[in-house]
């Protein structure tokens, strides 16, 4: 067995006020609330029956509680909504129920490092009340200070078996130095003792009587038997009360099995061991021991490996006669007291977590998201933070006790959780006057009808529904087609439409307008019978286009920098210029490009400055001028009614330019018409062969499928073939004797 000495470090958060988890909260009467931005809601909102469906639905969705707001013709369900749609639909602010989720401080003592670590409060707030509308996340902060001289409580494990016998004098002598060194960082320190070999059952070890009797290797020297586990000294202060119970141990022999198939065959047929890497991660998480391993190089990689398993464990490599454990110690203590990770208890069915840390410096702050929140190399008296998002999907009938701590430390932050799932429209009212003098309950602007009773306000009975009459109001005015148009049900001679159909006979489809980028009505209007109605400054086949121009107005003043026009609040760029103010020309940087413009509007009024070229070109001094072409400076112009203007850039300063602008010349297509001569020829040329390729082809397949006709009607004679002889087969057995004959 290879040496190995384990120590548990158990840092001991002294607690403050309650520590049952399921001690009640303070009284609402003193909680404050604490209330997120609303969150950014995206989806639709589909129509729902209920104000506790439609909040349920998802969490965009409101309700218009406001009575006889359906009355056009739409059934009850569209009430389901938006809150900007309800409100552009005539729903005022006040009938809206749009309940939303929150989250109540009910303790919140400020960090503070108390005195000398005693009574510190290292984790804010203790407890919240948080409540979740389904599928709206709620966030909430949780800090974390690293407080000076915290109590500790160290426990030291040891193997006792053969292999550690060098050892066991180098750890006598521990007790005394390792109180030392951690007084140096903590104030109250304690120390305890216990010592392991092996799991004396099988197939663990050997257990014939005479080695667990003697498992040394030879019985000369003083050894124990083998034990799993004795726990030797308690927690004590006392640091030769530690070396005595040390001195008084001694080792044992190593009885380690080399056959460990029974073993395996439990893990294969119940996937179950003794004891698993989870069932001792989860009881050191549960009492808040974090593990420091100290273990020889030979084992260095696997323990390694293990405390990827362990929350907030630590491995250090052993020396062979252990003389450096208490550095060792020191070293894993730093950098498990610097490790904050924050984790929470089982979650209730339904509900999610996720954790974003903020670690480091303000200025230098990072953030990373995972499934719990872990800051590394924390300094003393610095504060972290943990922004912790709530989500829940369902809902559940009575609050559910949620612990946040950092592991290691005692504090806990309680979150009692709630799930807001129903309506408070406040108008509940038997027999209502409202639903037809009696006939029914109100409740969030809707009548539930009395037994017997139909309707929207419960206007009718059953046995009227058969009426003619009735049918007759949900039918066209011939009298054909289906009742409300097979996109409702008719109810008391009205129609009562379904899903986004609307209209008094459900006749239009309020769902089947444009979209922009997915969205109906690009979100900027309403949909009815098919067709947008844009909100104010909005137009648009799907209301995307914004009639504001201040997204187009470049910084010299100018639409588009003088280079485009504004459509839809953008800006649609002339040739030759990009950018999102057109300000951008690939190749105007010389002098050609840059007042090319300016001498087409300047001398002829047309080009993309015609509307504003006494502002975009003020600097220029443009003059017509008939004198001939002498050289290579001068600029070619555009192609103006098939001729070609040119001018030439005389003068530029800072402020003027002097350009001179030469009359039209005609353009010579003569090239242009020849190659376009010629390639209709090609053109015509390449059109016959394909054309007789394809009368050959029509040819040639209707000549065969004439042969396979004509092929198929013939009959053929089936009379035999004189010259033909079937075949004859002649079997002798040599044992058959006819009757009569002599056997040989």
């Amino acid at each position: 067995m290879v040496a190995l000495s384990m120590v548990l470090v158990f840092l001991l958060i002294l607690s403050r006020g309650e520590s049952e988890l399921d001690a009640k909260i303070s009284s609402p009467e003193k909680a404050t609330e604490w209330r997120d931005p609303e969150p950014s809601l995206q989806g639709s909102c589909q129509p729902a029956s209920s104000c506790r469906e439609c909040i349920l639905s998802h969490p965009s969705c409101a309700w218009c509680k406001q009575l006889n707001f359906t009355a056009s013709g739409l059934a009850e369900e569209r009430r389901c909504a938006r809150r900007q749609e309800l409100l552009a639909r005539g729903c005022p602010p006040g009938e809206l129920e749009e309940p939303r989720g929150r989250l109540e401080v009910l303790q919140d003592q400020p960090l503070g490092p108390g005195t000398r670590g005693e009574g510190a409060t290292q984790l804010a707030p203790q407890r919240l009340r948080v409540t979740l509308r389904p599928g709206e996340p709620q966030r909430l902060r949780v800090s974390f200070l690293r407080a000076e001289g915290y109590p500790v409580d160290l426990y030291y494990l040891m193997d006792l078996s053969y292999s550690m016998k060098d050892d066991l004098e180098r750890v006598r002598q521990l007790g005394h130095a390792l109180l030392l060194r951690l007084q140096e960082v903590t104030h109250s320190v304690r120390i305890g003792f216990g010592s392991f070999v092996d799991k004396t059952v099988l197939p663990f070890v050997s257990t014939v009587p005479s080695k667990l009797r003697h498992p040394c290797p030879t019985r000369l020297e003083r050894c124990q038997p083998p034990f799993s586990f004795h726990h030797v000294l308690s927690l004590t202060g006392d640091a030769e009360a530690f070396e005595r119970e040390v001195g008084r141990q001694s080792v044992s022999g190593n009885l380690d099995s080399p056959e460990g198939g029974f073993d395996a065959i439990l893990q294969a047929a119940l996937c179950q061991d003794y004891p698993s890497v989870g069932q001792v991660a989860q009881a050191l998480s549960a009492a808040n021991i974090q593990p420091i391993f100290a273990v020889t190089s030979a084992t260095l990689p696997v323990y390694q490996e293990l405390s990827k398993l362990i929350p907030k464990s630590a491995v250090g490599e052993l020396s062979e006669d252990s003389s450096n454990v208490v550095q060792l110690i020191m070293d894993a203590y730093n950098s498990l007291s610097s490790t904050v990770t924050l984790e929470h208890s089982p979650l209730p069915p339904g509900v999610h977590i996720s954790y974003e840390s903020q670690c480091g410096d303000p200025e230098k702050r990072e953030s990373e998201a995972g499934d719990r929140g872990q800051c590394n190399h924390v300094r003393t008296n610095q504060t972290v933070n943990f922004l912790v998002t709530l989500q829940a999907t369902r809902c559940f009938s009575e609050p559910h006790l949620l612990k946040l701590r950092a592991l290691g430390f005692s504090e806990e932050l309680t979150v009692e959780l709630h799930t807001l799932c129903d309506c408070n429209c406040g108008d509940t009212q038997p027999q209502a006057p409202h639903c037809s003098d009696g006939q029914g309950l109100l409740q969030c602007g809707v009548c539930s009808c009395a037994p017997g009773r139909l309707g929207r306000l419960c206007e009718c009975s059953e046995a009227e529904l058969s009426s003619p009459d009735l049918e007759s109001g949900c039918r066209a005015p011939n009298g054909t087609g289906p009742l409300c148009s097979g996109k409702g049900r008719c109810h008391c001679g009205r129609c009562s439409c379904s899903g986004q159909s609307s209209g008094r006979l459900c006749e239009c489809d309020d769902a089947s307008c444009e979209r922009h980028e997915g969205v109906l009505c690009g979100g900027f209007g309403r949909c009815r019978c098919g067709l947008c109605h844009c909100y104010a400054n909005h137009t648009g086949r799907a209301c995307e286009c914004s009639g504001d121009t201040d997204s187009c107005i470049s910084p010299d003043g100018n639409l588009c920098s003088g280079h485009g026009r504004c459509e839809c609040n953008r800006c649609q760029c002339s040739d030759g210029h990009i950018g999102a103010l057109c300000e951008q020309c690939p190749g105007c940087e010389t002098s050609c490009e840059r007042y090319r413009d300016c001498a087409e509007c300047g001398a002829f009024g047309t080009g993309p400055l015609a509307l504003n070229c006494s502002r975009a070109c003020a600097s220029a001094n443009v003059t017509l001028t008939f004198a001939p072409i002498l050289d290579d400076g001068w600029c070619k112009g555009r192609t103006l009614d098939n001729q070609l203007f040119f001018f030439l850039v005389e003068e530029e300063a800072k402020d003027k330019v002097v350009l001179r602008v030469r009359p039209q010349e005609r353009v010579d297509h003569t090239q242009a018409i020849v190659l376009g001569c010629m390639g209709g020829i090609v053109a015509v040329g390449l059109g016959i062969v394909l054309a007789y390729r394809l009368s050959v082809e029509i040819y040639d397949r209707r000549e065969y499928r004439r042969f396979e006709k004509e092929r198929q009607q013939l009959n053929w004679k089936q009379d035999s073939n004189p010259l033909y002889r079937s075949a004859i087969t002649t079997t002798v057995n040599p044992h058959f004797q006819e009757a009569g004959s002599p056997l040989l």
